[in-house]
């Protein structure tokens, strides 16, 4: 019966999350519900911790330092409230849990860069690739739609570089 339960969980396991280490430093979107308002909150940190990276519902500790105090978060992956995850950074690092982090601040806190590899580096160029095709589709779209409502073409604005 479990197994069951842990097949159904899995299935329906998000796909759009990337590969999370211990040392990657991540920005996570989550989205906050403030009365009828929703908007979308930004939490950038150190991986700390995995935990059930096996099991139907995987979370991960989020370190950050804000204004010299540690704030750390734990996230489920497969939350729906989360949006997206990015990893911005691998560090260099030899353990699977990095609580010795929390004791640590300023520069004794700063680990070594871990350069991304071939395959990393194309899927990121991929990636931007597709959002700017998607973002210029989006401007002909709404070109189009502006040309409809007027009648006339509208002016270019040029774009600073």
């Amino acid at each position: 019966m479990d197994q069951k339960i842990i097949d159904f969980n899995k299935s329906q396991a998000r796909t759009d999350i990337p590969e999370i280490r211990t040392g990657d430093v991540v920005c996570v979107y989550k989205k906050i519900k403030e009365g009828e308002k929703e908007r979308i909150q930004q939490f950038k940190g150190l991986v700390i911790a995995i935990k059930g990276r096996q099991s139907s519902s995987p979370t991960i500790t989020v370190r950050k330092d804000s204004q010299g105090i540690g704030v750390e978060m734990v996230l489920p992956i497969y939350l729906p409230s989360i949006e997206k995850i990015e990893v911005l950074r691998h560090s260099k690092i030899r353990q699977a849990k990095l609580y010795y982090m929390r004791e640590r601040a300023g520069r004794s806190a700063k680990m070594k860069i871990r350069d991304f590899s071939e395959k990393e580096k194309t899927a990121l160029k991929e990636k931007d690739e597709k959002a700017k095709a998607e973002k210029a589709e989006i401007k002909e779209k709404s070109i189009a739609t502006q040309e409809e409502k007027t009648g006339t073409k509208p002016e270019k604005i040029e774009e600073k570089k």
